[in-house]
């Protein structure tokens, strides 16, 4: 599955954007301004949307590599 094929089956499953994710990750302090905050783990955010969205691990996965920077929107 393409990295462009998680997002959008992430979009699909909450009827959030990407871009809706990031300003919730702002909010919880996992981002500032639009990049990861220092001292946050992978495994905090990949906990917080299991709870929050019920996203499998690899979708959670594939926000946090978002998050990070390492994947951009549209990447195979």
């Amino acid at each position: 599955m393409s990295f462009q094929a998680y997002l959008d089956n992430i979009q699909a499953k909450t009827g959030k954007t990407p871009a809706d994710f990031k300003k919730l990750a702002e909010q919880k302090g996992f981002l500032t301004k639009g990049q990861l905050a220092g001292g946050v783990k992978a495994g905090e955010i990949v906990q917080w949307l299991k709870d929050d969205f019920e996203l499998g691990h690899g979708h959670a996965m594939a926000l946090f590599a978002l998050f990070k920077g390492t994947k951009k929107e549209g990447d195979k």
